[in-house]
């Protein structure tokens, strides 16, 4: 059966899309720390980001960076030619200390970084090792013997030992503190929605710690109090979410923390 229409589409936004793509000249370099070196890896988060790129008005060239291969003899060598680093979301403990060092490697140099999701958490861990001297802080999901798990299993999944649709999945509610970089990237909205997929969370244990600091929780769900997102203000732009923007990015509405991270990115090469 024909599907009725009425009207005439309207593709003008389209259009404006395509002549801002046609007028992006200048390139921004952003390493992807990550450890899945595979064509459809991380393949929300690249389209998110060359979209910003274009919303901004460069070309976002991407580099994968396996971060096994990140060392802190290396780490210099693999992205001091990058303008931005987005430590990349995964599971499992392989790559994670080379996505420590590349926070490391961003915080301390200044260089614009983003954390998704397990991003986020490896920032957390290497705060709380190199500036509050948790030499052996971790994520109970990697070291059940930490004596400082900054990240942990959220209080509902213990004793869950099967992932998939045991995790927290969908949309939750996340409220932004005014004043801080994602409340104005947001366009200074209050209350945001995003997508998640994970079991472990920041410690709220640590939070007080962390924010006399400088790390401060800039977004947290208003129902149970989960962080959601952490922010280095003192810097360029040093941005974890627990949650995935990727998710909702689209041609036409792209996300703006991405929007705001490539901003960034490309205010750094200039």
């Amino acid at each position: 059966m024909a599907i009725p229409s009425e009207g005439t589409p309207d593709m003008q936004p389209w259009h404006d899309f395509l002549s801002r793509q046609r007028r992006a000249k200048k390139v921004v370099h952003i390493g992807l720390v990550g450890k899945y070196n595979l064509q459809d890896a991380y393949k929300s988060i690249r389209e998110s980001l060359n979209l910003a790129g274009i919303y901004n008005g460069v070309k976002v060239n991407l580099h994968f960076v396996d971060s096994e291969d990140i060392t802190e003899e290396s780490v210099m060598e693999k992205l001091s030619d990058m303008q931005g680093v987005l430590i990349c979301p995964g599971f499992g403990q392989r790559g994670i200390e080379g996505k420590i060092i590349a926070a490391e490697y961003g915080r301390i140099h200044d260089v614009p970084t983003f954390g998704i999701c397990l991003g986020m958490q490896m920032m957390v861990i290497e705060f709380a090792r190199n500036v509050l001297g948790y030499n052996d802080a971790d994520s109970s999901e990697m070291n059940n013997e930490t004596t400082h798990p900054v990240i942990d299993l959220m209080k509902e999944q213990e004793g869950v030992t099967q992932m998939g649709g045991t995790m927290r999945l969908g949309a939750y509610d996340c409220e932004l503190v005014k004043g801080s970089r994602v409340y104005e990237a947001y366009g200074e909205e209050a209350f945001v929605s995003e997508r998640h997929r994970h079991r472990y969370e920041f410690n709220n244990c640590y939070r007080e710690v962390f924010e006399k600091a400088g790390m401060k929780c800039v977004g947290v769900n208003p129902a149970n109090d989960l962080v959601e997102i952490m922010e280095l203000p003192d810097k360029n732009w040093y941005i974890g979410t627990q949650f995935h923007p990727e998710y909702s990015s689209t041609v036409l509405h792209p996300h703006p923390l991405f929007i705001s991270f490539v901003k960034a990115c490309r205010e750094m090469g200039a």
